[in-house]
């Protein structure tokens, strides 16, 4: 069975910086896509960074520059660093391990910046 747990969110004030984790049951992130996703207060959920199965990433607008998607095939991880904080990023933040028509989900991790 495919779980993946979340970690590492929390309060820190602007301009810090948080490391994600997302720990898989087995070694997905090795074959799916990892994805990481984030719902502000009162906004969609929004996708912030992807690394596909080769190592290929991209990034939204905001996150560029700040934010780096990583994964850790020896470990079954994922991460998402997040650098220079702003009050606009705090949310919910989900990773998402996918491929093709199967997706799995994070139980999600609050990240909350204060100004």
């Amino acid at each position: 069975q495919v779980q993946l747990v979340e970690s590492g969110g929390g309060l820190v004030q602007a301009g810090g910086s948080l490391r994600l984790s997302c720990a898989a049951s087995v070694n997905i992130v090795s074959f799916y896509t990892l994805a990481w996703y984030r719902t502000a207060p009162g906004k969609q959920r929004e996708l912030v960074a992807l690394m596909s199965p080769g190592g290929m990433t991209n990034y939204a607008d905001s996150a560029k520059g700040r934010f780096t998607i990583s994964r850790d095939n020896a470990k079954k991880t994922g991460y998402l660093q997040l650098n220079n904080l702003t009050p606009e990023d705090t949310a919910v933040y989900y990773c998402n391990a996918n491929r093709e028509s199967i997706a799995y989900w994070g139980q999600g991790t609050q990240v909350t910046v204060s100004s």
